[in-house]
């Protein structure tokens, strides 16, 4: 399974970076980057906030571990990078390439209904997360009540059908429960 972002809630602005704080002296920007290439945040072109209004036109970008430093026209001190220190960046879902065949953005699995081996509904996914380790489905059941996570891997998720809106969800065994007898 393939996919290109992390994507916590389905819109039509999709999340790609964070704003880290200033870089050194000459008013540079830190971006964390959500993407697969971090330098592509300079080729989306102007990035968005939430709301849909301007945040970041980056100018220059040059890629770091965690994503980009770069030049945006917004910013022209180390004090005016600092204060947009953890502003979200967006940009709209139709700048992307469309996925090939195999592939798909994290982002398409926001809203898709989780089933079980028979065909019950589970819930919706409402967020991939990461932690750290792996990718996360955390899903809202359908009956209510608290969240929980699906692990993403080809185990617990054997199946996709985003076109028809639903994924196969397949439950790992809790630690601490015991084989039948």
């Amino acid at each position: 399974m393939n996919g290109f972002l992390d994507m916590t809630e389905k819109s039509s602005l999709v999340l790609v970076g964070q704003v880290g704080g200033g870089f050194g002296v000459k008013g540079e920007v830190k971006v964390t980057a959500f993407t697969a290439d971090p330098l592509a945040l300079r080729a989306y072109g102007p990035l968005l906030r939430a709301d849909g209004s301007p945040g970041l036109t980056l100018s220059s970008a040059r890629p770091t571990k965690e994503g980009i430093v770069g030049r945006a026209a917004e910013i022209q001190t180390k004090e005016q990078a600092d204060a947009l220190r953890g502003l979200k960046l967006y940009v709209p879902r139709d700048r992307f390439p469309a996925p090939d065949e195999d592939e798909f953005y994290l982002a398409d699995l926001i809203g898709v209904e989780a089933r079980d081996p028979e065909g019950q509904v589970l819930g919706t996914v409402r967020a991939v997360q990461n932690f750290g380790a792996d990718d996360m489905l955390e899903i809202t059941p359908a009956a209510g009540g608290q969240t929980w996570y699906l692990p993403f891997t080809k185990v617990c998720v054997p199946d996709l059908h985003l076109s028809d809106g639903w994924l196969l969800a397949v439950r790992p065994t809790e630690v601490g429960e015991r084989e039948p007898d």
